[in-house]
């Protein structure tokens, strides 16, 4: 009996790694074949396994007539899930590869609207906020009369106020660092004129971000922070005249602290 048992998970576990590896294994399929595959994998939330089938179609029949609709299937499951930085890729390849001119205008909508949902906390990308804003106004340039612009123009102007937001975090920074010069040229950027500022309400950070973030204009854990002066510039005289001062006192400094016998170096 034991042994009829031994035998029959043996011959279950020489089943189950079979079939790993003739999962593995695949290659040289109908496109057809890769394609039900690859849809099967996203309707199982499997979008790893997905993304290889999709690779061995594009592989095997790079010029299949089902490469198109699979590249834009996979960039609507990435942006789904919210993998958005995938989704932006296989959108940039649909473009690039098949897009006609009236399916580009829904491409590249929808690359802009992934490049906008992953900016959660706008604080800290600058260079997405940019990139995002950059990519928004092209559209509205190339497609005035499409049916999505107000929805990229609502887009483009939210990161407007999120890039205004981020200079005015940058320049209390500078502020606390004391360095005016820099907080004033962050605070005298404006994007756009046409928005009055003195309206604009700032984004209020989640409670249980701002104990550990802050809200940009200070945290609860600043009373442990020393107050100590920074060797770059923090309470610093920059002036010629302290400069000079500074330099003569680090040298009677160095000369009192010195044994009388021992030369300068």
């Amino acid at each position: 009996m034991t042994k009829n048992i031994l035998i029959t998970a043996l011959a279950a576990v020489m089943l189950f790694f079979a079939g790993c590896s003739k999962e593995m294994d695949e290659y040289n399929k109908p496109a057809a074949y890769w394609y039900k595959k690859m849809i099967a994998a996203i309707s199982a939330s499997d979008l790893d396994r997905a993304d290889d089938y999709y690779s061995s179609l594009q592989s095997e029949h790079i010029g299949s007539p089902l490469l198109p609709e699979a590249t834009l299937i996979m960039a609507i499951a990435h942006l789904q899930y919210e993998e958005y930085l995938l989704a932006e890729h296989f959108l940039t390849e649909y473009i690039k590869r098949y897009a006609t001119p009236q399916e580009r205008e829904y491409a590249e909508y929808m690359k802009v609207k992934a490049k906008y949902m992953a900016l959660p906390n706008p604080r800290r990308d600058q260079g997405l906020i940019d990139e995002a804003i950059r990519e928004g106004e092209a559209f509205k340039r190339n497609y005035p009369d499409s049916i999505y612009y107000p929805v990229v123009d609502t887009m483009v102007t939210r990161l407007y106020l999120s890039q205004a937001a981020l200079n005015e975090s940058i320049a209390e920074l500078y502020e606390r660092l004391d360095k005016p010069k820099a907080a004033e040229f962050y605070r005298n950027i404006r994007p756009q004129p046409w928005i009055d500022w003195s309206k604009v309400d700032p984004a209020q950070t989640a409670w249980y971000r701002r104990m550990f973030e802050g809200d940009g204009h200070g945290s609860w854990y600043a009373f442990i922070i020393p107050d100590t002066q920074s060797v770059v510039s923090r309470h610093r005289d920059n002036s010629a005249e302290g400069l000079e001062n500074e330099m003569n006192k680090q040298l009677e400094t160095g000369a009192e602290d010195r044994p009388v016998n021992q030369p300068m170096q």
